[in-house]
């Protein structure tokens, strides 16, 4: 009698951080590795990790780099996960259902085949085109061996002067990391004010809060050149290799500022250029395109996950890039279900984050003005100041609220808040809120908890809340 086993499916991710990994496990955890074979390739030396805690181990709140690592190689490979570490894959055959990896340390290339692939393959920082960008001591931050980078650097480094290009959230974390590290820090930013996921005017109060912590914010200038040298005050050794090339100072149209260390935070773009020399569809922001299940559109055996891809923003409705670590390991798991033979969807996202520089907590979700202006809304915004706890009570905190309703309808549309201890995870009442649909008029009967150490008895968001109701119905009793 002729006995045929099944074949065993392969499924290969591209990728060994939070969606990859994220995929990898769950996918395992629905079938056992007679019925699924995982190849997992990860070109840097670490896996399933927090990103988004680096610069609190560079800054020294986090001591121990282990403690960013969610889970080991030697772990994911104990559950039947073929692990490859420091193999980047540089070639995608779609048509063979196979792909080519590099080994990074001997250059040894081969061909894996698939019947599942995952691409999670993340961002990358934005490096300017400019000369010296690539300079021994100027750095980008996105994956654990980029923040081991900047700390030998930093070990390295006997001149105090730090530069951060950029102010978003990167560049505002790193300013305070390196400033725990006790560096004099000066951040250049192409912007009127920092943190331009903020309104110009919520960004004053981030600006007026890090000039009092000691760093020095330049606005409005825009970084055209980095200065090198050998200088002699560090990087001897890697001065030698690089022909010298070591960073000596950024320069603007009009001003020279000198640097030891040089820590690019502009921002990231999706790490796709596989995807794209695939021929894999790509959005507006050069993120993959996929489906509510995170299938790649048009590829029925493919999916992706994590920062390289773009995502639906259920406020405006139109795809975004929002690279974050809490979408990425919600991808990973849609990811994973859906192959393990679950059904499983990712439904968007209204846009939360929320940040720190020192005491001060910063906080978004939904649209800000321009966002709106963009998309052809019409919105009411309003701004209130409160505080963080019942005004009588110790430690109370001022706070201050931005919000923005649609135009008649009261439609809730972004909330922003700038504060001290207790204001950035108020910011989770108003994705809440956002996903729901709310409008600022049902905001206002929200049944929140009430103490005076938590709160004042109308909580700043609902306080926000009224004086936007009464703006929309002010515009509606005017016709």
């Amino acid at each position: 009698m002729n006995m045929s086993r099944t074949r065993r499916e392969r499924l290969v991710v591209i990728g060994g951080d939070a969606a990859g990994m994220s995929a990898a496990s769950q996918a395992r955890r629905l079938k056992g590795p007679d019925e699924l074979e995982i190849v997992a390739f990860e070109r840097g030396h670490f896996t399933s990790y927090s990103a988004c805690g680096i610069p609190y181990w560079v800054g020294g709140d986090v001591t121990d780099r282990d403690r960013l690592i969610a889970r080991t190689p030697e772990e994911h490979r104990a559950r039947d996960i073929d692990l490859r570490l420091r193999t980047e894959v540089t070639e995608l055959d779609l048509d063979g259902q196979r792909v080519r990896a590099r080994d990074v340390d001997t250059g040894e290339e081969s061909w894996t085949s698939y019947d599942k692939l995952v691409i999670a393959t993340g961002a990358r920082p934005i490096r300017p085109d400019m000369p010296g960008a690539d300079a021994a001591g100027v750095h980008g931050v996105q994956t654990l061996d980029d923040g081991q980078a900047l700390l030998d650097t930093l070990e390295g480094t006997r001149g105090r002067r730090a530069v951060v290009v950029g102010a978003g959230y990167i560049g505002v974390e790193m300013a305070e990391a390196l400033i725990n590290r006790g560096y004099d820090v000066t951040v250049v930013n192409r912007g009127s004010e920092p943190m331009s996921t903020l309104d110009p005017d919520m960004g004053c109060l981030v600006h007026e809060a890090m000039e009092g912590l000691g760093i020095t914010m330049v606005n409005d200038a825009e970084v055209t050149k980095i200065l090198t040298g050998d200088g002699g005050t560090s990087l001897l050794e890697r001065s030698r290799e690089l022909g010298g090339s070591r960073v000596r100072g950024v320069v603007t149209r009009d001003r020279e500022f000198p640097a030891d260390v040089v820590v690019l935070g502009i921002g990231v773009r999706p790490e796709t250029a596989l995807a794209k020399a695939a021929g894999l569809p790509l959005g507006p922001h050069g993120g993959l395109l996929t489906d509510r299940s995170m299938r790649v559109r048009g590829h029925e055996n493919i999916w992706a996950g994590g920062d390289c891809v773009e995502v639906l923003d259920l406020v405006s409705g139109q795809d975004r890039h929002i690279p974050l670590g809490t979408h990425a390991n919600k991808h990973g798991q849609v990811i994973g279900t859906n192959i393990g033979g679950g059904y499983a969807t990712f439904p968007g996202v209204v846009g939360t984050a929320v940040s720190k520089v020192c005491d001060l907590e910063i906080a978004r979700t939904g649209l800000r003005e321009k966002d709106a202006h963009r998309v052809g809304l019409r919105f009411e915004s309003v701004t209130i100041e409160s505080t963080s706890r019942a005004g009588y009570y110790p430690n109370a905190s001022p706070m201050t609220v931005k919000m923005l309703a649609e135009h008649r309808t009261g439609r809730l549309l972004g909330v922003q808040i700038v504060g001290r201890e207790g204001a950035g995870k108020r910011v989770d009442i108003a994705a809440v809120a956002l996903t729901a649909g709310m409008t600022a008029e049902q905001m206002t009967t929200l049944d929140l908890g009430y103490a005076p150490p938590f709160s004042p008895v109308w909580d700043p968001v609902l306080v926000a809340a009224r004086k936007a109701a009464a703006q929309v119905r002010g515009t509606l009793s005017r016709g």
